[in-house]
């Protein structure tokens, strides 16, 4: 070996020994290995950012942006809950679950479908009286099988495309994964199903901070507009449609207050004092367009256009305590507005302006987001960060969606290059207002993007010191005896041993031009190879830290680390064996 190709070597284990290390997060060791690389000059200085500029970083960015408008719509979400009220046994349940997220996962960030459907499988195991951690892993690997469907479902499929382009001059299209990537997902949704036993039973998670205070049921008002579905039903209807997940407390009709009587028929511009969870709240706000209290209020002058919301706690030397809304006139003098109010132990059925607060309530302020931190501490509050809300929401329904199939359609045709085309339905998702300017910068995950744009020129090395050659060679010679599925089965199974201590990209950024050497080297074709790599670098089963999707349930599952091989140990297994045949039969090594 000559010494730039020592150096790349070196530069690239030390890079792997701090991502298994973990002491620092992973950007920040790209960021050091590409010093590292420009101190010893194997990456020229005047290529050292050339990564930030590669259609992998617009890509992947775009994606995560349109995976947000797509989770925000709300549209998965809603027809998981019509399908979840017909599905009572736990295993149809589980089945349910993993289907919906491997299926979104093809058009949504793994990650993205995984945090949408997750409030629905604590719904599911609720009503089941069993607990969440029988659904959450499965979903979990059934969201990273779900991605290998599509070339945008997981940045993986991204990277290898751009690989193969290098290669032959043409990059893997949007469903060129589609044929391994279902059929693997298939095969595991059926082995998900009955190998859920394989989890130890009684793992339950530790009350996150909103169980601990017992917040239970919030009270809202909200008016019901001309056009809504709930017009002319009765309560006990409106109740029925919406799974009894609400409780309608009170009816204001024209200022006179009345009791909600299960016959009382709902008219246009009711004002609903209504009572339940928030995310049942949000839904049914959402689904009959109802109107919320303050919705459309003017904000302050000088404000910014972002408005949000922000659940808190009231202090014990709070102005608010003994107080009403109404008598406050929060929204006078703070440019804030209290949306609802959830006390512990008592349901509440009066309006929001006549309340009287005490310290220990719960509210949700709506306001410009540069406000309501700084409100909250002049209202003697304190927020509840752990937890999220979008109560009164807009959303835009099925126009994520269209956008996203349009742009798929447009690049699975040829029409226009990836990156071009989703770098124009991320701006047009924005500019249609699909998703706030805020929200979309907060869904692009910069450390994935930093990552990416540091170790492009990191990887490079590998091919441009000839150590890709070099350690391609030596495969080639190791496989030389070896049929041509032995030779896929060997690059599946390191790309699958590699990914547990690297990040799923970063180890396609390594593997790839390897896989593709090594493929040259015995007179394959290289497609295979490649579509191997990435298989392998989607599919970490074996641990909780080398995907999102598994770090993300650990800790609402209750799950130890240990818990991951037992289920995920015989899913790898068979994703190695149900793979490589399905590999070699959509790409022919010759």
């Amino acid at each position: 070996m000559t010494l730039p190709q020592i150096l790349s070597v070196a530069v690239l284990a030390g890079m792997m020994l701090l991502f298994v290390w973990g002491r620092f997060r992973y950007d920040l060791v790209a960021i050091m290995a590409l010093l590292a690389a420009l101190a010893t000059g194997i990456v020229d200085p005047k290529h050292a950012f050339s990564g930030f500029s590669d259609d992998i970083v617009i890509i992947v960015g775009s994606a995560l942006v349109l995976s947000g408008a797509v989770q925000r719509s709300g549209v998965i979400e809603g027809v998981m809950l019509l399908l979840q009220r017909r599905v009572r046994r736990i295993r149809s349940q589980l089945l349910l679950l993993c289907a919906s997220v491997g299926f979104a996962s093809a058009l949504v960030k793994n990650i993205g479908a995984l945090a949408m459907m997750m409030p629905v499988a604590f719904q599911m195991a609720k009503r089941s009286n069993a607990t969440p951690a029988v659904f959450l892993m499965p979903m979990a690997f059934a969201s990273l099988l779900g991605g290998l469907i599509t070339l945008i479902g997981t940045s993986p499929n991204i990277i290898v495309s751009r690989v193969r382009e290098e290669m032959t001059g043409e990059p893997f299209k949007m469903f060129d994964y589609a044929p391994v990537g279902l059929g693997l997902t298939l095969v595991g949704l059926i082995f998900l199903r009955f190998a859920y036993r394989l989890l130890p039973r009684g793992r339950r998670a530790t009350p996150t901070l909103g169980e601990a205070m017992d917040i239970q049921d919030y009270v809202t008002e909200a008016e019901i507009p001309a056009g809504s579905p709930a017009i002319d039903e009765t309560v006990a209807a409106f109740r029925a449609r919406h799974d009894h997940e609400v409780t309608v407390t009170a009816i204001l009709r024209a200022g006179i207050r009345s009791t909600p009587f299960p016959d009382t028929t709902l008219k246009p511009e009711d004002l609903l004092i209504l009572a339940g969870a928030p995310d049942a709240l949000e839904r049914v706000i959402a689904a009959d367009g109802l109107e919320l209290e303050g919705q459309h209020r003017d904000k302050p002058e000088g404000s910014g256009r972002d408005v949000g919301v922000l659940e808190a706690v009231i202090g014990t030397d709070s102005p608010l305590i003994g107080r009403t809304a109404g008598r406050l006139g929060l929204h006078e003098r703070f440019g804030v507005n209290l949306i609802a109010v959830s006390r512990q132990g008592e349901r509440l059925a009066t309006r929001l302006g006549d309340i009287e607060l005490s310290a220990g309530d719960v509210i949700v302020l709506q306001g410009p987001l540069e406000l309501l931190f700084e409100r909250l501490g002049e209202l003697g509050c304190l927020p509840l960060a752990e937890r999220t809300l979008r109560l009164g929401s807009a959303r835009k329904g099925l126009l994520p969606l269209a956008i996203l199939a349009v742009a798929m359609f447009a690049t699975a045709t040829g029409y226009v290059p990836v990156a071009v085309a989703f770098f124009a339905a991320a701006g047009l998702t924005v500019l249609s207002g699909a998703l706030p300017v805020r929200e979309a910068y907060d869904h692009i995950e910069w450390p994935i993007l930093i990552m990416l744009g540091a170790l492009i020129p990191v990887s490079d090395t590998l091919r441009t010191t000839g150590t890709t050659e070099l350690i391609g060679d030596g495969l080639s010679h190791f496989a030389a005896t070896l049929p041509p599925w032995g030779a896929v089965a060997l690059i599946l199974a390191a790309a699958m041993a590699v990914t547990p201590f690297l990040n799923n990209a970063a180890t396609v950024l390594v593997m790839a031009p390897i896989a593709a050497t090594f493929a040259t080297g015995l007179g394959y074709r290289p497609e295979a190879f490649l579509m191997a790599t990435a298989v392998g670098a989607g599919c970490d089963f074996l641990t909780p830290i080398g995907h999102q999707c598994n770090t993300l349930v650990m800790g609402p599952g209750g799950y130890k680390f240990g818990d991951y091989a037992r289920l995920g140990a015989p899913l790898s297994l068979l994703v190695l064996v149900v793979g490589t045949p399905l590999i070699l039969w959509t790409w022919p090594v010759h």
